[in-house]
């Protein structure tokens, strides 16, 4: 039984900033089982497969219209030289992955399969450069291999290993965790490499690169601040220069407890629960603040913040390699993601390109597969992806709360019990209402009215479990799983939506 009712106000025909497809982006690192087991099963598997990509997974993804992907890390980023992983694969020298799980990997997927993979998704690459142990050469001439259509050395070197057409690469990472695993440097130093690699990092023909400088971690906001200093306002053309970055990246997980005692995937307490929606919800101020630092150097929001690490980060499962960060998912990973995606429409000024970690097996993501059967499994976090998809390059419509919105408290923190999005589609011909209850054990009303355009509801579906902790499995592949959704009433032009204990709802509105 609902307790409390929330009230809010949609102005439809007010439309605000663009929701940029890449909030939804993915995140795939040479780390445990992502890759190799994951998304590359080789073109001998008896698991059906395409040039060793499996199609199992493609084709599940595809379904999230997943706008890009994110590669080779990570930490792994900064011990990657890419030309080890291309030729072919038989002569490719192998190397240590010293960062996770301290493995002999071969190389057989590299560069090539990569853009395979992004190929097959319909995903725009996102390339993480290695700055940490790399060359400025290095990382240039690899833009070159990938990007450029004539008879240069590198392109040369691409042909000859089968690829004659340049690929279309939008996204360039420049350095990653700089601050730790790329290089425990100094922003100061860091700002002064950031210039001087994206100088190298060229545009070849028509492929023109996003260049993304590595950000700060959680609330290290001086580290944001020498960055922006390092550029100044773009358009306003405070410094008289062109920026050599068009972007900084930020990276925050969520977790229960401490670093060192991340709390588990499958058993929880209440408490701990409630921690972990506070934590969850905290990305908003650290939006907020990191973007406040980029609008005094940027009023004119030329340079974007992206979010490419995000997530939650329990202990490893009980039998699995600790280096391999393999962790279930539950109905409470799901109402971390709907929530983060409400926060991030909220900032969709600034907030240019959002990457889940990870997207397969690893961490919070949207499938696992198991080792020993091939059983592939779709989590709840991928539902919320997928239920989220007309959110893709709509306008965002601003949720205002009437009142004093219901909050609660834990570890010291106050957070919102119900969450809210809106959009609509770029041709005005649709909304979409995105709702989060985050209370455990209760029920919860929002009366929301619907103004400036009449409106029918279209499809309304509704994500939830007997119990928080429920999963989904080989087993019980649905035991966490969409369905049609019927609590709500239209009373003039006004939606009550009853939203069961922890859940999530997406409704669709037609407009007229």
């Amino acid at each position: 039984m609902a307790t409390e009712t929330a009230s809010a106000v949609i102005n439809l025909d007010l439309p605000g900033a663009k929701i940029s497809k890449h909030q939804y982006g993915h995140f795939a690192e040479h780390l445990g089982r992502c890759i190799y087991g994951g998304f590359w099963v080789g073109e001998d598997s008896e698991i059906p497969n395409e040039r060793g990509i499996r199609l199992d997974v493609v084709e599940a993804l595809k379904k999230l219209n997943i706008p890009n992907l994110r590669w080779p890390g990570g930490c792994f980023a900064d011990e990657y030289h890419w030309q080890d992983g291309i030729g072919p694969r038989e002569n490719r020298p192998k190397m240590v992955n010293s960062h996770w799980g301290n493995v002999v990997e071969n190389n057989h997927f590299g560069t090539h399969e990569f853009m395979d993979l992004c190929e097959l998704l319909g995903a725009d690459a996102y390339i993480a450069g290695n700055v940490g142990s790399g060359t400025v050469q290095e990382m240039s001439q690899w833009v070159e291999y990938m990007t450029r259509d004539d008879d240069s050395p590198m392109v040369e070197l691409r042909r000859k290993n089968g690829r004659d057409k340049a690929w279309k690469v939008p996204f360039w990472g420049v350095g990653n965790e700089n601050w730790g695993c790329g290089g425990n440097m100094r922003v100061e130093q860091f700002a002064d490499l950031a210039r001087q690699y994206s100088t190298f990092c060229r545009d070849h023909g028509d492929n023109k690169l996003y260049r993304i400088a590595g950000g700060p971690n959680v609330d290290d906001f001086h580290w944001t601040e020498t960055l922006m200093k390092s550029v100044g306002c773009v358009a306003c053309n405070s410094m008289n220069v062109m920026s050599p970055y068009q972007a900084i990246s930020l990276h925050y997980y969520t977790m229960t407890r401490e670093w060192e005692n991340k709390g588990k995937a499958l058993t929880f307490t209440e408490d701990e629960y409630y921690r972990t929606m506070a934590n969850s919800q905290h990305v908003d101020t650290l939006l907020t603040r990191h973007s406040t630092i980029m609008d005094h150097y940027d009023p004119c929001k030329t340079i974007g913040l992206v979010l490419d690490e995000w997530g939650t980060w329990w202990q490893v499962e009980e039998g699995t390699n600790p280096g391999f960060l393999y962790q279930q998912n539950t109905m409470r990973d799901a109402l971390v993601a709907s929530t983060h995606f409400d926060i991030f429409t909220r900032h969709a000024e600034r907030l240019v390109m959002a990457n889940i970690a990870q997207t397969v097996n690893v961490l919070q993501a949207m499938i696992l597969t198991d080792p020993d059967t091939g059983a592939l499994v779709l989590t709840p976090t991928y539902h919320v992806f997928e239920m989220n998809t007309a959110h893709h390059d709509a306008l965002a419509l601003d949720v205002s709360f009437r009142g004093q919105r219901e909050r609660m408290e834990a570890a010291d923190k106050r957070f919102n019990v119900v969450s809210a999005s809106a959009s609509v589609a770029e041709d005005g011909a649709s909304s979409l209402l995105s709702l989060s209850n985050v209370h455990l054990d209760e029920a919860r009303t929002i009366r929301i009215d619907l103004r400036g355009r009449d409106w029918t509801v279209g499809e309304a579906r509704l994500l939830t479990s007997t119990e928080i902790a429920d999963h989904n499995s080989p087993a019980h592949p649905e035991a966490v799983a969409p369905v049609a959704f019927d609590g709500f009433t239209v009373d003039g032009d006004a939606l009550e939506v009853t939203l069961p204990a922890h859940s999530y709802v997406t409704i669709a509105l037609d407009l007229a």
